[in-house]
């Protein structure tokens, strides 16, 4: 099955394993915040036992260094492609508003970023992520 729109997550690659596994679920369940409608329908198995439902496309997860980051961050913006960001700051926060005044505290050029995610058409996406390869 082919989709209209592509989700991509570009994260830093010289993050710890661990960091990489967080920034990673906070940007998908950031996409599932913003497009409700990605999520599929929920999941049951043979035996009746109900799962939650998950989002219902893949999701393409790119690496990328600090200048590419930003690089994508640019091209997202410039095709007015909102995207969700995770900065290193983040790391050292405790709870959700600390990481909203993390991101409020610094502006757009200086931002360390370790994570991106945006979701829009396919073309659109691939021009955003043009250069990047799959994380590895």
């Amino acid at each position: 099955m082919q989709f209209d729109t592509k989700i991509a997550l570009v994260i830093r690659n010289d993050l710890e394993p661990w960091q990489k596994l967080n920034v990673a679920a906070f940007l998908a369940s950031g996409m599932a915040a913003a497009f409700p409608e990605s999520i599929g329908e929920p999941y049951e198995d043979g035996s009746g036992t109900r799962y939650h439902a998950l989002i219902g496309q893949p999701i393409l997860i790119y690496g990328a260094d600090r200048p590419a980051l930003s690089r994508a961050l640019e091209r997202a913006l410039a095709r007015d492609v909102k995207a969700a960001v995770y900065t290193e700051d983040m790391f050292k926060t405790t709870h959700d508003e600390a990481n909203r005044a993390a991101v409020k505290a610094v502006i757009r050029a200086e931002l360390n970023l370790v994570g991106l995610a945006f979701r829009a058409e396919r073309k659109v996406v691939d021009k955003i992520v043009d250069g990047l390869k799959f994380h590895a």
